[in-house]
């Protein structure tokens, strides 16, 4: 139900080119106690009128000088958002079918055949008014219906997130003890994306999806990632399936994070000259791949593992150059270099380079 004070305290236009007739209206509507009423004598104010008053309801005469109703509801029509119910009431003194069918097309919602009764005025301007506000109450209680939907959509998918990123951690164990292989390896990616020039979103979204590259290792046997001497062929062919199986874990997403994290998982050991494990080559590596398969073996380099013992970041970087246009893109390199030629300069002098 309609609170009473809503009802009275709509905002009502009326437009009619008769002086009386708006009097009567105005003097109608202030009896009954309706206090917020706008009205004009001159057709060619309404456009303006509509949209400092924003109306609740048009009271609104057909015949009139310069332009009549039809023309008046035309103009307002498009100011009226879609979706939305705004009436408007059409007074006249004669009303046959073809007025009454375009008024209806054109935007009105009833008719009133002058002279007016009073009571039939005020009851149909209270039926209107209600139908406004129980429509514009539905509108409200949708929109909040579905921002629950999309925030509960969010939560579910962030916890899927999450649930992933502790299954990246958690296969990780096996080759890292302290499960941050992840975690490094999205902010190297993070750190390269952005070196590379990349737009600030995608730099956010590379730095969110990298850490499950390596999901799929949760299927290979901890006798394969936690052997200490050269793998058989058979078992290099059981890691390399990490790769697809990563992608499987990840598939089947809406969600753009989750959808550049399968592409991540299946295609971060690609190989620039196209001998890594699907073959692709060059540009047709996605540039996330790219990305991570550079930052994937940096860490890997740089922190030991149980087939071999960490070598020093100058080192890394001396195997990451030499990958260049082998292993890894070289414009990647480069700016993967040129980044960590910057970190180790003097504080000051780097600073003002960032800057610049």
């Amino acid at each position: 139900m309609i609170k009473e004070e809503t009802i009275k305290n709509a905002r009502i236009l009326i437009v009619d080119d008769q002086e009386a007739n708006v009097m009567l209206l105005e003097r109608l509507l202030a009896a009954t106690g309706y206090t917020n009423v706008m009205s004009t004598t001159d057709s060619r104010q309404v456009l303006l009128m509509f949209g400092k008053f924003q109306p609740d309801l048009i009271l609104l005469d057909l015949n009139m000088p310069h332009l009549d109703g039809y023309a008046v509801m035309q103009q307002i029509g498009p100011r009226v958002a879609e979706g939305e119910y705004l009436p408007i009431l059409v007074l006249t003194a004669e009303i046959n079918v073809e007025a009454k069918q375009k008024a209806l097309t054109t935007g009105a919602k009833d008719f009133l055949t002058k002279p007016l009764d009073a009571i039939e005025v005020l009851l149909r301007i209270r039926n209107l008014l209600e139908t406004r506000y129980l429509h514009l109450r539905l509108q409200d209680q949708k929109q909040l219906l579905e921002e629950e939907v999309e925030e509960k959509t969010r939560e579910l998918e962030q916890a899927r997130v999450e649930i992933l990123q502790k299954l990246a951690m958690a296969a990780e164990y096996r080759d890292d003890p302290t499960g941050e292989h992840p975690k490094r390896v999205g902010e190297l990616a993070g750190i390269l994306a952005r070196a590379a020039g990349l737009p600030k979103a995608q730099v956010e979204l590379i730095r969110q999806a990298a850490p499950l590259h390596d999901v799929g290792k949760i299927a290979v046997s901890d006798a394969i990632l936690r052997k200490p001497g050269s793998l058989t062929p058979d078992e290099f062919e059981q890691v390399k399936l990490h790769a697809s199986l990563g992608a499987r874990i990840l598939s089947g997403s809406q969600v753009p994070l989750l959808q550049l994290a399968e592409e991540i998982a299946l295609y971060h050991h690609e190989r620039w000259d196209g001998s890594g494990y699907a073959s692709l080559r060059e540009q047709a590596i996605p540039m996330a791949a790219r990305i991570v398969a550079i930052a994937d073996t940096f860490d890997v380099l740089t922190h030991d593992r149980p087939y071999r013992a960490a070598v020093s970041k100058a080192d890394a970087l001396v195997e990451v150059s030499a990958q260049s246009g082998r292993q890894f893109d070289p414009r990647l390199v480069e700016a993967f270099l040129k980044w960590h030629k910057k970190q180790d300069l003097p504080k000051r002098l780097r600073e003002t380079i960032l800057a610049s």
